[in-house]
C-alpha cells in the first residue's frame, strides 16, 4: 500500500509540474505598455488610471511587480500613455504616487515644475511617440515656491524661481510660512506652466486643439499622498 500511495504521489507531481512551470512563465511575463495598448488609450482613460494608481497608493495597496521581468519586458522598446512635468520634490515620485511600472510614463522633473524650452522639447518627443495626456504636477509645501514667495536669489536658481513669480503676484499673498498661501500659488504656478504648454509650443497647442491628447494639472499632498486633479479653468480650455 505504501508502494502505491508514493507511485500515486510521484504520478500528480509529473502532471503538476508542467503547470507549476507554465504559471511561472506566466508570472515572468508581466503586463508592460504596447505599441498596441497605447494607441487605445484616450485622454480620459489616461486620467482615469492616474486616479485608480493614486488611490491605491493613498490606500497603501499598490500592485506587486515583478521589476527584473518589468526591465527584461520593456527592454526593447517603450510606449508610455503619460507625460508628467512634475516638480523634483522627493516625496513626490511619479511612479510611485500612480502606482506605475516601468514604461508607462514619461518623466520630466524640475524644481517648481516651471515651464522651459527643454520640457517643451521633451514634452513634444513624448507626444510624436505617442503619449496620450499631458500633466503638469505641483505639489503642496513646495520649497521653489516658498523660494519664490521670498524672492530668493541664488546663482542659476534665481532665474528658475522668477518663472514662479508671476503665480505669486496672482495670489496676492507673501508670507512663505503660510501654509494656504503657498498651496495657492502652487496651484497658480501649475496652471501658468499649463499655460505656457499651450502658448509656447505650436506643436502641443496643435495636437491639444485636435484632441490628440489632454492637458491636465494637478496638485499631489505631501502631508496624504492623494492627488487632485485641478478643474480647468476658461483661458485652459482655449
Amino acid at each position: 500500500m505504501r508502494s502505491f500511495t508514493i507511485a500515486v504521489g510521484l504520478c500528480l507531481y509529473a502532471l503538476s509540474a508542467p503547470l507549476a512551470a507554465q504559471e511561472h512563465v506566466r508570472a515572468a511575463q508581466p503586463q508592460v505598455q504596447t505599441r498596441e495598448s497605447q494607441a487605445a488609450m484616450t485622454p480620459a482613460t489616461a486620467i482615469e488610471r492616474l486616479k485608480e494608481g493614486n488611490a491605491r497608493f493613498v490606500s497603501n495597496a499598490t500592485k506587486r511587480r515583478n521589476w527584473s521581468a518589468k526591465v527584461v519586458a520593456t527592454a526593447s522598446g517603450q510606449f508610455p500613455f503619460v507625460a508628467i512635468l512634475a516638480c523634483m520634490d522627493s516625496r513626490a515620485p511619479i511612479e510611485i504616487v500612480f502606482d506605475q511600472g516601468l514604461g508607462d510614463v514619461f518623466g520630466v522633473r524640475v524644481a517648481g515644475n516651471v515651464v522651459n524650452d527643454d520640457e517643451l522639447g521633451s514634452l513634444e518627443y513624448a507626444v510624436k511617440v505617442g503619449t496620450k495626456l499631458v500633466v503638469v504636477l505641483g505639489h503642496t509645501q513646495c520649497g521653489a515656491v516658498k523660494g519664490a514667495i521670498d524672492d530668493v536669489k541664488l546663482g542659476n536658481l534665481t532665474g528658475l524661481l522668477a518663472k514662479i513669480r508671476p503665480a505669486v503676484a496672482a495670489a496676492s499673498c507673501s508670507n512663505a510660512k503660510d501654509d494656504a498661501c503657498v498651496n495657492k500659488v502652487a496651484e497658480l504656478n501649475v496652471r501658468q506652466s499649463m499655460q505656457e504648454i499651450r502658448e509656447r509650443s505650436a506643436y502641443l497647442k496643435a495636437a491639444l486643439d485636435a484632441g490628440k491628447i489632454g492637458l491636465v494639472g494637478a496638485l499631489y499632498d505631501v502631508a496624504t499622498g492623494k492627488v487632485t486633479f485641478l478643474q480647468p479653468s476658461t483661458a485652459e480650455t482655449h
